[in-house]
Order: C-alpha cells, then structure tokens, then sequence
C-alpha cells in the first residue's frame, strides 16, 4: 500500500524554511503496522538511509514514514519504495532521523517535539546538540551524527554523539540505523569537529587525488577513459586491501616500494611537493571551520 500525504508548508526537497514545518494532526497514532521511524528529508541522504535499511531487513517499507514538502520528489520516493508513508507533515514514530539543511533544522525539531516522538537522530551538518536538545524539549532524547556522502552507495563512514539524555539503548538504535549504510563509531561530541574535518570532508580530498591521478595518466599516455578506469579500480582495490588484509598503510605501502625503483621514485616526488602535510592541513583546515560554523560545540 503507499501512502501520501499532499497537505504541509514545507519548501525545497529534503524540507525547506519558505513556511513552518508542523506535526500532523493525528498525534499519536500509528499506520497499521506502526511507524517506527519518521526520516525528516527526502533528499539524496534521507533516500540513502531509507534504501540501506530496508535493503538491510530492518522493517518493511510501511513502517518508515517520510517527511517531504515537495509533491514530485514525494512521487519519486513512493514509486521507488512501494508501501513506504510519504508525507508533508511530521507524524509521531518510535524515533526519528532529522535529515534536513541546517536552516531548516529547528523546524523540523519543533514539529517531532509535538509529534511526541521520543529519540531523534540529526544526521544535520553544524548543529550541536545543545542547540537540538533546546527545540525538542526535555522529554526528547537525542543523538547527533556526521555521516559523509559514500553512505549513497552504502559505503559510509559516521561517527555518532549522544546527548545529556541519552541512554545506551538510544546509541544502538542509531549505531543500527546508521550502520545500513556503512560503518558507526562513537565519539565525544567535541571530536564531531575533527570527524567532519576527516571523514566528512575526506571523500572531496579522495576525488580530488582521483582527478590528478587521471590527468597523470592523461599526461603520461594513457587514453582518459582508459586511465579513468585504471584510477577508479586501483583505489577501490587500494582501500579494499587496506580494510581486508590486517596491515596498517605503513605496511601496505612498503610492500609496494622496492629500493630504488618507480614507486619509490613516485613517492619522493610526491614528499617533495609535501603532499602529505597537505593532507595533513587540509583536515585541520576542515575542522576547524566547521569547529566555526557551529559555534564550537565542546
């Protein structure tokens, strides 16, 4: 069965600020077989999490509500996900996944603290889970998380921060939800800076090696599709080498490093351009503007 719902004041997909974002009248009540979590957002990460936990066995499509202004992109979710509730409006769940622009944040809090939803889940960049915490109440419980863009593909990395209420249990349910789309660690909210500086910003940092990798090969002679599909294939099978075969990158990239040979040579070019203080910089530069960005959640 798929459900929509027309009515609501929401903007852009994924929610906009254009109007106010309310709770949906029948506060409370629960589809047929329940709705056990409401994603607030039907953009790209909203629909990642959506087709990670239903592709994972978490529930059926019928016990996922989401929350969507726009009536096309709520199309589009109901013809991909047979049975899952679309709606305007936030209705109550079990919990809830805060997937919105950081603009449209506070509403979205504002109407899943009416709803009565108990345990919420921001997956927002920049907002600190005191700023949360104030437009859901205290009888709200809350988790704040940095997940990063390969959750697309259901290869992400997130890390996950509690907040003052919440329990054990809660860090579960969101390690649970989150982990449908790749891997979960937890850390201090203070830390959630750094996390953004690296994993959150990371995948842009690995395009951008990708890029020049491609052009060098481009340069070298290679054809650019050829070298194209050369790159793609040496850092997936890089990074899968690296998860599967218990060496650390140290060891890793010794064993490919014969004295006085091509990859050492490589190599020296790249530490004579300092490539690795950059990488260096570059997490540090991230961090800190997004330490900036939210005010310096400690």
């Amino acid at each position: 069965m798929r459900t929509t719902a027309a009515t609501g004041a929401l903007s852009r997909p994924g929610l906009g600020g254009a109007g106010e974002l309310r709770a949906a009248p029948a506060v409370g009540q629960r589809s047929g077989v329940g709705t056990r979590l409401t994603v607030v957002g039907g953009g790209r990460m909203g629909e990642a999490l959506v087709a990670g936990l239903l592709g994972a066995g978490w529930g059926e499509a019928a016990e996922i509500a989401v929350v969507e202004k726009v009536e096309a992109r709520r199309q589009e979710l109901a013809d991909r996900f047979p049975g899952l509730v679309v709606a305007a409006d936030v209705r109550a769940a079990d919990g809830a996944v805060v997937a919105v622009k950081p603009d449209d944040v506070e509403a979205a809090c504002r109407a899943l603290a009416a709803s009565g939803t108990p345990v919420v889940l921001s997956i927002a960049a920049g907002i600190a889970l005191s700023s949360l915490e104030g437009w859901l109440g205290d009888d709200v419980r809350v988790v704040r998380a940095m997940p990063n863009t390969p959750a697309l593909v259901g290869a992400g990395a997130a890390a996950i921060a509690g907040g003052a209420t919440a329990t054990d249990d809660d860090m579960a349910w969101a390690e649970a939800l989150l982990s449908a789309v790749g891997t979960v660690v937890r850390v201090p909210e203070h830390l959630l800076d750094a996390v953004t500086g690296l994993s959150g910003s990371g995948p842009a940092y690995v395009f951008l090696v990708a890029e020049a990798l491609v052009d060098a090969g481009v340069l070298a002679g290679l054809p650019r599709a050829t070298s194209s599909a050369l790159v793609v294939q040496t850092l997936l099978g890089s990074a899968r080498l690296l998860a599967e075969s218990g060496q650390g990158p140290e060891a890793l990239r010794a064993a490919v490093t014969s004295p006085g040979g091509t990859t050492a040579a490589g190599l020296q070019a790249l530490e004579d351009r300092a490539v690795r203080a950059a990488l260096i910089a570059a997490v540090q530069a991230a961090a800190e503007r997004s330490r900036r960005l939210g005010g310096g959640s400690d």
